[in-house]
């Protein structure tokens, strides 16, 4: 019965887009790191997490989603006490405390937050979804994912941490939040902005500062990374200089080009054409992960499938974005395609949790 309900509501065209992504994420990676010694595992060990979540994907999925529920509170003990972890033995790298050395290979739990902070508030959001949409409603919510967001921006990690606050305030939206405390909250938010801005680590406030008045003499100083960010997507034209060919990406003029800059590199390689259709196969996983959330038999799985969806949206405009210079500079990946075990594990893990919340859906 299991098998059969599994082929019949697995969604093959989720899966096909998502392996398309991943593997077109290895060859992207191949070629950003070309020539360059230091790099040279890079590829073997993308493709090992790879694997690995795929393993992960395919266990998540067979697994009823609903079983997590009753584990939510146990992760998100777990998860605050790995992220205390981090800030104590933790490995620094860039001015942030972010990862922990296991034997060759650096995990950061961060990215797992994300899928944490999915699953448990997908669990209050659920079980409240009757009560009414109070303050004590909001706070509560909000008291749940402080727990997860103040060891993170710690860290420093202000780019998950504005993550998390997104993915909050999406499933807050979707689970009926009134719009006086839409209002409310954005106005906070612009206060709280502007009192956290003095309190921000120096690179951070140089980012934002830089990005809202470029220093036009400082062209190998702090916007080095997005001139040539710029210079490469533009170098790509309509079709692009062909994989391996970019100059801009091969004489390494364009640096962090294998996670942060990885869009620049693509754009310089394949041109217009090539990141249409990029953008195009991630618009569809987004879509597939809303599909998902609408035929959703309970209102648990339809906000796990609406969290991450928001995740994934997130994460690309936010990619994206920076790569235009159309944000400030920030260190969020390009979901599946980015060089990076952590980010590739949990996505992966995520969208397993999307075919279970499918695959499961008519089950009493």
């Amino acid at each position: 019965m299991l098998r059969r309900e599994f082929w019949r509501n697995f969604d093959v065209w989720l899966f096909g887009a998502v392996l398309f992504l991943c593997i077109f994420g290895l060859i992207m990676i191949r070629s950003t790191i070309a020539g360059n010694i230091e790099l040279a595992n890079y590829v073997n060990r993308q493709a090992t997490f790879m694997g690995i979540g795929m393993a992960v994907l395919a266990f998540v999925t067979v697994v009823d989603y609903r079983y997590w529920k009753s584990l939510s509170k146990y992760m998100y003990i777990f998860i605050v006490l790995f992220l205390g972890v981090i800030l104590v033995i933790g490995t620094t790298s860039f001015g942030a405390q972010r990862w922990l050395q296991v034997g060759l290979v650096n995990i950061q739990p961060a990215e797992l937050s994300k899928i944490v902070v999915i699953l448990v508030l997908a669990h209050y959001f659920s079980n409240s979804i009757n009560k009414p949409k109070n303050v004590r409603w909001l706070v509560i919510s909000g008291l749940i994912i402080g727990g997860i967001i103040l060891p993170i921006y710690l860290q420093p990690n202000l780019s998950t941490t504005i993550m998390l606050v997104v993915i909050w305030f999406a499933m807050l939206w979707i689970s009926g939040l009134p719009t006086k405390y839409v209002i409310v909250m954005g106005i906070i938010g612009v206060v709280g902005a502007i009192i956290v801005f003095p309190f921000l680590e120096g690179y951070q406030q140089e980012r934002i500062l830089t990005f809202i008045q470029p220093e036009e003499d400082d062209f190998f100083g702090n916007t080095y990374n997005v001139e040539q960010a710029l210079i490469s997507i533009g170098s790509g034209g309509l079709l692009g200089q062909g994989y391996g060919s970019a100059t801009q990406v091969q004489l390494r003029f364009l640096k962090v080009r294998s996670t942060d800059y990885i869009f620049s590199a693509i754009a310089a390689e394949f041109g217009f054409v090539g990141t249409i259709i990029l953008m195009g196969v991630l618009i569809f996983v987004i879509l597939r992960c809303i599909r998902a959330a609408r035929i959703a038999s309970d209102t648990y799985g339809a906000l796990i499938a609406y969290g991450f969806a928001a995740l994934i949206a997130f994460q690309t405009m936010v990619n994206i974005g920076v790569n235009l210079r159309v944000i400030p500079v920030t260190g969020q990946t390009l979901p599946f395609i980015s060089y990076g075990g952590s980010s590739l594990l949990s996505l992966l893990l995520g969208i397993g949790l999307i075919e279970s919340v499918l695959i499961h859906r008519k089950a009493s």
